[in-house]
C-alpha cells in the first residue's frame, strides 16, 4: 500500500472528519479509498477480482440496513434522475 501525503483547507478536512465519523469509515484514507473506488464504478471501469472482493467485504461488515427495499429503490431513483437531469 502507498503512503499519499495531501493538504486541504481547513473547512474540507472538517467535513471529511464529519464523514469519517458519521458512516463508520476506520480511517481518513478508507474514506478516500470508498470515495475513488465509487467513482471508479460511477465512470464504467473494470474492477479487479481483488477490489470486488474487497466491496463485498466491506459491504458484509457494515451490517444489516435499516431502510426497506421500497425506499432503496426510491433513493436508486432520485439519484438517477438527478444525474440524468445535470447530464441534460
Amino acid at each position: 500500500m502507498a503512503d499519499i501525503t495531501i493538504t486541504l483547507p481547513d473547512p474540507i478536512a472538517a467535513w471529511i472528519d464529519k464523514q469519517v465519523r458519521q458512516h463508520g469509515y476506520s480511517s481518513h484514507g478508507d474514506y478516500l479509498a470508498d470515495l475513488v473506488m465509487q467513482e471508479r464504478v460511477r465512470l464504467g471501469e473494470e474492477l479487479s477480482l481483488h477490489e470486488v472482493r474487497d466491496v463485498i467485504r466491506v459491504s458484509r461488515a457494515s451490517g444489516l440496513g435499516t431502510r426497506s427495499v421500497d425506499e432503496l429503490f426510491a433513493e436508486a431513483e432520485g439519484r438517477a434522475e438527478t444525474r440524468a437531469a445535470k447530464l441534460g
